[in-house]
């Protein structure tokens, strides 16, 4: 645990890639397999599930700290972090504890979650006593599920890949399906990511998917990538990317955040596959059995489906899922990866032809003579109710990641939706932005019952400034506070930014009736008043192009 901490506190303390890099390296050379096992599973994205809820870990660290509750909530709302305020307020541990975080986890976390209130008391206090203040911090974030880490999977597998000596290709193929969560991270499970490559090694274990090749945003004109013709041209759709994996007589889905959601997508899993066979799509509700005809739906009908751990009958039947397949990587147990990109355009078109279900399609080709006359078809995304067009080269192969170095595929959104909203609401962020004021709900104007002109929220984001804008943003909420609930700000509307965003649809359960998808700053409109920042009705009207177009 003490060495889990120490690492954890330098990933946290450095935005430098090479100094996180090498943290990794020195821990990995020297942690025990067990406790590796589970720092691959935290540091590659496995989230821990909550022990203990938050209101009974604030509950227990004031009555350890011997605080008055208005004393603890002043702390907190000072710092902005539950974990980090528990670690700071404790008094100085008893004894110290070289538990390694293989047995913290399994021994001593996992036995909280259902236990009496009593139980959960007696076993912090006696892991408090054993644990500095980072190793406190660290263990409440794991008690509380709340486990985040400024790391990327590839920056692990870029470790783990130096230390092993392996091709990082390779250690992220193994990689894949190890955060799923329903098998525990082992000793033997570590010890097999690192070992030395071996000669069947292109054998996929059982229902293991395939890293995801994933597509680079294009900036620059298309003209810039040369002949068309070089070019493989789609839609690129709004769903959840995913892989239906067939082998051994079963089918798996797995989503590209490595959840294996086959049970969540019974229709997928039942499609008939050759054995052998990894299809790589995305994922979308579309309610016409016609192949050839229709849209998909929006993605709030997704996620309808996405959420729900029950799947009735009629559920199924009015939101009916369908994979569009977009590429093929495996196919009578062979790896088809290293073939050119319209060779396995061929396989997979022959694939599904051969399927015959109205649950896998086949992601269609655009054609275009040029990439003007392209731009034009491009136009008529949202009346075809996608995102805009994947560009992607014909030789290329299927890359692991973000990576050029076996192709390309770019992806060429269109334009999002904007408005000008007011910013009413600030809380505080997280880790190194705890002191910071960087997560902000908009509004809107409508007017009332009597006629009274009022701003209506209607999206909370937090991404789009640089880290000046955001100190700027920070001095004048602090300015303009009217009230404080905890760590939010109610201030006082003075500020209007563009909020961009991918998608909108109807929303009973906002206050505003409207739910926006992907909402980001553009930029912040110091040209505009609060009076001219847009109107609820003027968010109505994207939402009618939106179900227009559908």
């Amino acid at each position: 645990m003490r060495e889990f901490a120490r690492l954890y506190a330098e990933l946290d303390e450095t935005t430098a890639t090479n100094r996180k890099l090498d943290a990794l390296k020195a821990y990995f050379s020297s942690a025990a397999p067990e406790n590796a096992a589970w720092a691959v599973y935290f540091l590659a994205g496995g989230k821990p599930r909550q022990a203990v809820p938050a209101k009974l870990l604030r509950q227990y660290a004031t009555e350890y700290a011997g605080l008055d509750e208005w004393l603890f909530d002043e702390c907190y709302d000072a710092v902005g972090d539950l974990a980090e305020t528990i670690a700071h307020i404790l008094p100085e541990p008893k004894t110290r504890s070289d538990i390694g975080l293989a047995t913290w986890i399994e021994q001593r976390i996992a036995p909280l979650r259902g236990a009496a209130p009593e139980t959960i008391r007696q076993a912090l206090f006696d892991y408090w006593d054993e644990l500095e203040t980072r190793e406190r911090f660290l263990l409440v974030k794991l008690i509380g599920g709340g486990f985040r880490v400024g790391v990327s999977k590839l920056l692990v597998t870029r470790a783990l890949s130096a230390i092993a000596a392996v091709d990082s290709k390779l250690i992220a193929q193994r990689l894949m399906g190890w955060t799923d969560g329903s098998v525990s991270p082992t000793a033997q499970g570590f010890l097999q990511l690192i070992a030395e490559q071996s000669d069947q090694e292109h054998a996929m274990r059982g229902g293991q998917p395939y890293p995801f090749f994933l597509a680079h945003q294009l900036q620059a004109a298309p003209q810039t990538l040369g002949d068309i013709a070089d070019w493989q041209v789609e839609w690129k759709y709004d769903g959840m990317r995913a892989q239906i994996v067939s082998r051994g007589g079963d089918n798996w889905v797995w989503s590209r955040g490595e959840d294996l959601i086959t049970e969540r997508f019974p229709e997928l899993a039942a499609i008939r596959l050759p054995e052998g066979t990894v299809v790589d799509g995305e994922i979308l509700i579309w309610q016409s059995g016609d192949k050839d005809n229709g849209n998909p739906s929006p993605f709030a009908d997704l996620q309808k489906r996405i959420g729900r751990k029950t799947l009735s009958p009629k559920l199924l039947a009015e939101l009916p899922a369908a994979l569009v397949a977009y590429d093929l990587l495996e196919l009578d147990g062979v790896d088809l990866r290293k073939l050119p990109q319209c060779e396995r355009r061929t396989l997979l078109e022959q694939l599904v032809e051969r399927a015959g279900s109205p649950r896998l399609r086949i992601s269609p080709l655009v054609q275009a003579e040029s990439w003007e006359a392209l731009a034009r078809i491009r136009d008529e995304s949202r009346a075809r109710g996608v995102e805009g067009m994947m560009i992607k080269a014909a030789s290329a192969q299927y890359g692991v990641g973000r990576t050029k170095d076996v192709g390309t595929w770019w992806k060429w959104k269109i334009d999002p939706y904007s408005v000008d909203a007011v910013l009413i609401y600030a809380q505080a962020g997280h880790g190194r932005r705890a002191s910071l004021y960087t997560d902000y709900t908009f509004a809107v104007w409508d007017v009332d019952a009597d006629g009274q002109r009022m701003l209506v929220p209607f999206a909370k984001a937090y991404s789009g400034l640089t880290d000046a804008e955001i100190a700027q943003v920070d001095n004048a909420v602090r300015r303009t506070t009217v009230e404080k609930f905890g760590p939010v700000r109610s201030v006082k509307p003075t500020m209007v930014f563009e909020i961009g965003f991918e998608g909108i649809a109807a929303s009973p359960r906002h206050k505003s009736g409207i739910a926006v998808r992907f909402p980001r700053i553009l930029r912040r409109r110091d040209d505009k008043s609060v009076e001219e920042a847009d109107t609820l009705d003027s968010l109505k009207g994207l939402l009618a192009q939106a179900s227009l177009a559908a």
